[in-house]
């Protein structure tokens, strides 16, 4: 059995204000160009497939990988894109890719709102910390600096860096 995602936007329209009051701005952060996370549908098993996933707020994000953390399930990025905060699975342990998946990298944000240096700083360490060696050290010197877009990288590229790839489903 397995789990997929679908999309939902759990915090849509939480304008920024209310993110900075609840102390939490350099963890609310929703991203202009990627609208819609994926949110979980259970269907127990050991397995979670993701796919087609735009990414999402960071702050729910991470609380789906604690999640995913502790469960062991395998974690498979499938399907023609993980874009944003769904490129977070990459740091989970059971996690393998699908070569052709294109995975889209950028920089953190408030809303789609430049971030002051400290938050700016402080996220994308938050979002390195979710990556794979060398893919932290590309992230940190390169595709956070990308904000309206996205440093693109191939499922095949991932694999040459190390991550496992998945088993080609029948």
């Amino acid at each position: 059995m397995t789990e997929e995602t679908s999309h939902k936007r759990p915090f849509s329209g939480v304008p920024e204000m209310l993110c900075r009051a609840a102390g939490l701005a350099a963890l609310c952060i929703g991203l202009a160009s990627t609208p819609a996370m994926a949110s979980p549908v259970a269907k127990g098993g050991g397995l979670f497939v993701v796919g087609n996933d735009r990414g999402g707020v960071i702050l729910s994000r991470l609380k789906e990988l604690r999640r995913l953390r502790s469960s062991a399930k395998r974690v498979e990025i499938r399907g023609r894109m993980c874009l944003s905060s769904c490129t977070m699975y990459l740091g989970l342990p059971q996690t393998c890719v699908s070569a052709e998946t294109t995975f889209g990298f950028h920089g953190p944000s408030l809303f789609g709102l430049p971030m002051g240096r400290r938050d700016f700083e402080n996220t994308s360490r938050i979002i390195a910390s979710n990556y794979p060696t060398p893919l932290r050290e590309w992230y940190m010197s390169k595709a956070r600096y990308e904000i309206s877009g996205f440093k693109r990288m191939s499922g095949a590229t991932l694999i040459e860096l190390g991550v496992p790839e998945c088993p080609v489903s029948g």
